[in-house]
């Protein structure tokens, strides 16, 4: 074109014919690429594979004999899933999480949910994340066995008692008889002959890993490599925006109603009273067991129920903010950012446990191993250029030493996605 000239409004008849087509080509390539997209999850399309099969609930045989019953008295259970090739003698071993119940009541209503009765349970999949069966999603664990042990009892897999509802009928806190029971029959079923094993949990069953990590490395040899994955499970005893330490109510309602004394490490308790032992800044002290401490430092969950819990009585705009962090003022973000510097600050002593990982993000999320756009995928948070499933693969593989990626204040992130669980 001339120099001066202007280019026409209207291409010509032909040329106009050319880029109409051409233009319908590319959409219908990008239709199909969303389409297989949307039919195989967020991250690579499965186009070869079909979408995987239901696992049925296995109920625990012998419940009732082994006092290993739910808040209703029904047997517990778990989603069973056999390895292959390579990993058909490494386990992994998964704790089901769900908050807790600290009063009569809370547990009460848990009953008729699947969070207190297996008369609720459904078949799963295991299609998600690190219990995902497809190797470019979980390239470290894709073909282990998997067990998902149903969460049923409120307190972590940690009660020992019994209690009564208002209308006379029996709460069983039986937590820790049920991971007692539960690690026994799948020791019977395969676990017995693991040459690796890793416990893992989300939230509440993250913290029940936590408790739990050294009872499950002594079931095994020293020949075998033993490990625990904590995700969103380091639950802070901070202040709410009220000044009360409303969480701290909470977690001392659970310890005292279910007596969760026998899991809490001696060396603690003759020093603190239970409720403290019973968080994961003190826990983590006593550990011996190789961890992971995977957790967001602006918890979605945590921002939700102990930062700004109902009982503070948030206003409209902290109301906002706690639905979604792109709410805040700046003003509530140093809030966060307060709380995010002390799940630092605690985790410090894991910086010099050689054996021990840390993936702290600055996303506002909850829950990240179970997530397919969390752990592994295009809009996946990464820390250190590293993305979860990374970190944790490097971690336990023993491909790279000293895995502590700590990420900086929100919003400094950018693959922090507005498409992250929450």
């Amino acid at each position: 074109m001339a120099p001066g000239a202007t280019e026409p409004l209207l291409a010509p008849p032909r040329k106009q014919r050319r880029r109409r087509a051409w233009r319908l080509a590319v959409t219908a390539v990008l239709v199909l690429l969303l389409f297989l997209l949307s039919a195989s999850g967020p991250l690579r399309p499965r186009l070869f594979s079909s979408s995987p099969e239901r696992v049925p609930l296995t109920l625990l045989a012998g419940a009732t004999e082994k006092g290993a019953v739910c808040l209703d008295g029904t047997p517990p259970g778990y989603h069973l899933q056999r390895g292959s090739g390579d990993g058909a003698n490494k386990w992994l071993v998964h704790l089901e999480g769900g908050g807790w119940c600290s009063t009569i009541e809370d547990c009460s209503n848990r009953r008729m949910t699947a969070l207190g009765s297996s008369n609720f349970m459904k078949p799963i999949r295991f299609a998600a994340a690190i219990l995902d069966s497809d190797q470019l999603q979980n390239p470290d664990f894709y073909n282990w066995n998997k067990a998902y042990v149903r969460y049923c009892d409120g307190a972590s897999f940690s009660g020992d008692a019994d209690g009564w509802a208002q209308d006379g009928s029996t709460l069983y806190f039986r937590g820790l008889n049920i991971y007692e029971a539960v690690i026994h029959e799948l020791m019977e079923k395969g676990l017995s002959n693991a040459t690796q094993a890793l416990l893992t949990g989300c939230s509440a069953g993250g913290l029940a890993a936590i408790l739990h990590c050294d009872d499950f490395s002594a079931r095994f040899s020293q020949e075998v490599a033993v490990k625990c994955l904590a995700d969103a499970g380091f639950f802070l005893d901070v202040k709410d925006i009220s000044g009360e330490r409303s969480f701290w109510s909470v977690y001392d309602g659970v310890v005292q109603l279910q007596n969760v004394r026998k899991v809490l490490p001696k060396d603690c308790l003759a020093n603190k009273e239970p409720t403290e032992c019973f968080f994961p800044a003190e826990l983590i002290k006593y550990i011996r067991t190789s961890m992971f401490i995977l957790n967001s430092g602006y918890d979605s969950w945590q921002i939700r129920n102990v930062i700004v819990p109902g009982s503070s009585a948030p206003d409209n705009s902290w109301l906002s903010c706690k639905d979604n962090i792109r709410n805040c003022t700046s003003k509530q973000i140093e809030v966060f950012d307060e709380f995010r510097n002390t799940m630092v600050n605690n985790l410090k002593l894991v910086e010099d446990k050689e054996d021990w990982g840390i993936f702290i993000d600055s996303c506002f999320t909850h829950c990240q191993t179970l997530s397919r756009i969390s752990w592994n995928s295009p809009t996946s948070p990464r820390v250190g250029n590293k993305t979860i499933a990374d970190a944790i693969g490097d971690w336990h593989s023993g491909r790279s030493q000293g895995v502590k990626e700590i990420d900086c204040e929100y919003p400094c992130n950018p693959t922090c996605s507005s498409l992250l669980p929450t």
